[in-house]
């Protein structure tokens, strides 16, 4: 695995990657933030969202209530009952029988897309594939031109960008709002872009996932317009990045693993098993975040109220307590509890979306082009996000 990390040029930060492990599963640092690296550990915090809340902003940044929240509406910032009753709601807008019935149309995309890309000398995984096709695809759903994704990737890269320089820890501390706001999801321009495709929705409905978000109720109750807004914005946003790093992944994956490449072009059918294990192996969701309501004890660890929960998902995702042969990526491995969606109420809701396109993507690549492979002249490069471990440039060879 240091070999791999070594030529990826993987930041150590990502110690796991390295093949360290801390002495112990929960740590406590200097500045009192809780760190979670075991996987029973992480597993435990999500399955008890009355002592490790979600809304980690307004318990530790002061927010006067949930509702004033600069994350307001927004399911993985929400904590029950709130959430409960919301992602009901969404649940019945954002079906499986809708992701399942996309997979036509995420064919389609992506073939456009490689047509786009033929005549270079290769791929640029990421700008060719990887970024554009989940964000036509979410784009679609939604019922928003996805012409328009020039607007997205400027509004993502801005979020990006602020997310790199305002953490949790230091967003309290003389940091613009507006600086704080993007980090955490919310530029201006893509809130009102949203916000006027809800009001047209309400206006004229249309056959797509907005019209269905504004229509779906629970016991008489619809969601809040700004609920509306910003689970669009989390799907576009994160759904896309969190996607689009996997797509990334798995070919690194692949490429380091010629054996598995090889069996993958033989049987197109291994693909979902190639997904699992790329969210273990290479977690794409490095890092997750919680709060914590009261004092408690987590791996016989006292951690007091209102103490930053750093969740390290690709340090429990390579747990050799939880995992055999942690370090070697198997794309046959059964169970494969990876934690890359997360676990209990908060578990991803566009999960099934996810590993659709992943497996879409990854078999379109290797039937198109039979000699795809990394460019050894060309280092693959890396989101600059704490909590993201996934490519922004990949090059790859197809000649």
């Amino acid at each position: 695995m240091t070999q791999l990390a070594d030529r990826w040029g993987v930041n150590p930060a990502y110690f796991w990657m390295w093949d360290k492990w801390p002495e112990r599963p929960v740590e406590i640092d200097d500045n009192g933030v809780v760190h979670v690296y075991g996987h029973a550990e992480c597993v435990q915090v999500y399955g008890d969202p009355k002592t490790y809340s979600s809304n980690v902003e307004a318990l530790l940044l002061g927010e006067a209530d949930e509702g004033e929240s600069l994350s307001d509406g927004a399911l993985s910032a929400a904590d029950p009952p709130k959430h409960t009753k919301m992602r009901k709601i969404v649940s019945r807008a954002f079906t499986p029988k809708m992701v399942a019935d996309l997979e036509p149309q995420i064919t389609k995309i992506t073939h456009e897309l490689l047509d786009a890309a033929e005549g270079k000398d290769g791929l640029e995984l990421v700008e060719d594939l990887a970024y554009p096709m989940p964000v036509i695809v979410i784009a679609d759903m939604l019922g928003v031109p996805h012409s328009d994704r020039n607007l997205f990737k400027r509004w993502v890269d801005q979020i990006v960008t602020a997310a790199g320089e305002v953490t949790v820890e230091t967003a309290g501390l003389q940091r613009d709002d507006a600086d704080v706001a993007a980090a955490m999801g919310q530029v201006p321009e893509l809130m009102d872009y949203l916000r006027q495709h809800v009001v047209e929705r309400r206006r004229k409905p249309q056959d797509d996932l907005l019209t269905k978000l504004v229509e779906a109720e629970i016991e008489g109750e619809h969601l809040s317009e700004s609920a509306i807004v910003n689970f669009a914005r989390e799907l576009l946003v994160a759904g896309h990045l969190t996607t689009s790093a996997t797509i990334g992944n798995m070919l690194l994956c692949l490429d380091a693993h010629p054996q598995q490449m090889a069996r993958l072009r033989a049987d197109p059918g291994l693909a979902p098993g190639v997904v699992e294990e790329t969210l273990r192996f290479l977690s794409p969701l490095a890092g997750s975040v919680r709060a914590t309501v009261a004092d408690t004890e987590l791996a016989g660890v006292k951690v007091p109220a209102r103490s930053l929960v750093r969740l390290w998902l690709g340090a429990a995702n390579r747990d050799e307590r939880q995992f055999a042969q942690p370090h070697v990526f198997d794309p046959d491995r059964d169970p494969n509890p990876q934690l890359g969606f997360g676990r209990g109420i908060h578990f991803c809701i566009g999960a099934p979306l996810a590993r659709l396109e992943g497996r879409v993507g990854v078999n379109v690549l290797l039937e198109r082009f039979p000699k795809l492979r990394t460019d050894p002249a060309s280092r693959p490069e890396f989101m600059d996000l704490e909590d993201v471990l996934g490519v922004s440039k990949l090059p790859m060879l197809t000649t």
